[in-house]
C-alpha cells in the first residue's frame, strides 16, 4: 500500500469516528471538500499544513496520523509478503 492510500485510509477513519462528512472536516480545516475527497482516495498527498489543519479539526497529533500510516502500510506489506 503507497503512503497517500494508507493516509486517505486514516484519514477517512478519523473522520467517521467523529461523525464528520467530507463537507463538514473541509469546512472546519479551511479546505475543500474534494480535496478532502481526493486525500481519501489517495490521489493526494497532503502538506505539512494541510496535516496540521486536519489533526486539529480531528482532535488528534499528526505524529498519530502518521504512526497509523506508518502501521498500515507496513501491515500491507508484510501482508504482500506473505508473513
Amino acid at each position: 500500500m503507497q503512503p497517500e492510500q494508507a493516509f486517505g485510509e486514516v484519514l477517512r477513519e478519523l473522520r467517521l469516528q467523529r461523525g464528520l462528512s467530507q463537507e463538514q472536516l473541509a469546512l472546519e480545516a479551511g479546505l475543500q471538500r474534494n480535496y478532502v475527497s481526493l486525500l481519501e482516495r489517495g490521489h493526494n498527498s497532503a502538506s505539512i499544513k494541510t496535516l496540521f489543519k486536519l489533526s486539529t479539526v480531528l482532535g488528534v497529533s499528526v505524529s498519530a496520523m502518521i504512526r497509523s500510516v506508518e502501521q498500515k502500510t507496513a501491515a500491507s506489506s508484510r501482508r504482500s509478503q506473505g508473513i
